[in-house]
C-alpha cells in the first residue's frame, strides 16, 4: 500500500497504541488496533502478517527475561483446543471475501466493547465453558487475531496472576508463528519493509505500556470503560460503512 503523509502519521499512533495496550494490559494490540488499520484502508490480510512480526518480536522481547514466570503446564493443556480452530480460522481468513472478514472484525469488536462499558465481564465458572470458549478464541485468532479477550477469560481461571502474562505471550507467540507460516507457505504478500519501519515507533507504546501496566490493572474498569466507548464508536461507524459500500 502507499500511503500519504495523513495516513502516516494516523498509522503510526496506532501502532504505538497498539504497543502499548499490548503491554499494559498483557493482550488485546490486536483486538484494539486492527479495526482503526481497517479504516485507513488496505484489507486484514495486508494488516494481519504486520501486526504478526509486531507480536512475534516484542513477545520475544518480554519472553527472554521472564521465560521462567509461564504455566508450561495448562499453556500446553489449552493448546490441544485452541490450536484446531485456530488452523480453520487461518484458512478462513484466507478464502473467505474481505468485506465478510472486515464485517466479523467489526462485530467482534463491538460485542467486546460492549461488555467493557458495560463492565460485563466475559467468564467460565465450568470445565466445558472453558473449552467452548477456547475453542471460538482460536477460531476468532486465527480469523482476525482478535481473540485474546475470548481466551483470557478462561486463563484467569487457571493460571495465577504472576503468571497470567508471560503465559498469554508465550500463547500469542505460538498462533501467531502458526499464522505466519501458513501465510508465507500460501504465498501471501507481506509489507516487511513497512512492518519493520513501525517497530521503533510501537516499541514507544510498548515501553510505556510496561511502565503504566500496574496502574493499569488498579483501574482496570475505568480504562475499559473508556476504552469500550471509543472502540463502539469507530467500529461502528466502520461497520456501518463497509455495508453500505
Amino acid at each position: 500500500m502507499i500511503f500519504d503523509t495523513t495516513s502516516l502519521v494516523l498509522v503510526s499512533l496506532i501502532f504505538l497504541w497498539a504497543g502499548f495496550v499490548r503491554t499494559g494490559l498483557g493482550f488485546g494490540g490486536a483486538a484494539l488496533g486492527l479495526p482503526l488499520m481497517l479504516l485507513i484502508g488496505g484489507s486484514p490480510v495486508y494488516w494481519l502478517p504486520i501486526i504478526g512480526i509486531h507480536l512475534l518480536f516484542f513477545s520475544s522481547l518480554t519472553l527472554f527475561k521472564s521465560i521462567k514466570k509461564v504455566d508450561w503446564r495448562y499453556l500446553k493443556h489449552s493448546l490441544l483446543w485452541i490450536i484446531p480452530p485456530t488452523l480453520v480460522g487461518v484458512a478462513g481468513l484466507i478464502s473467505l471475501p474481505d468485506k465478510i472478514v472486515i464485517v466479523f472484525i467489526y462485530a467482534i469488536t463491538i460485542f467486546y466493547a460492549i461488555t467493557w462499558i458495560f463492565n460485563q465481564k466475559i467468564s467460565s465458572h465450568k470445565p466445558w465453558v472453558d473449552k467452548l470458549l477456547l475453542v471460538l478464541g482460536g477460531y476468532v485468532a486465527g480469523t482476525t487475531l482478535t481473540g485474546a479477550p475470548l481466551i483470557v477469560a478462561v486463563y484467569m481461571r487457571h493460571v495465577t496472576k504472576e503468571y497470567l502474562r508471560n503465559t498469554l505471550f508465550v500463547l500469542w507467540f505460538i498462533l501467531v508463528s502458526i499464522k505466519m507460516v501458513t501465510f508465507m507457505g500460501l504465498g501471501v504478500v507481506i509489507d516487511w519493509e513497512f512492518s519493520l519501519a513501525l517497530i521503533p515507533i510501537a516499541a514507544i507504546g510498548h515501553v510505556i505500556g510496561i511502565k503504566a501496566h500496574q496502574k493499569i490493572i488498579e483501574n482496570d474498569q475505568v480504562f475499559k470503560k473508556w476504552v469500550g466507548s471509543m472502540l463502539l464508536l469507530i467500529s461502528s461507524f466502520g461497520l456501518l460503512k463497509v455495508v453500505l459500500s
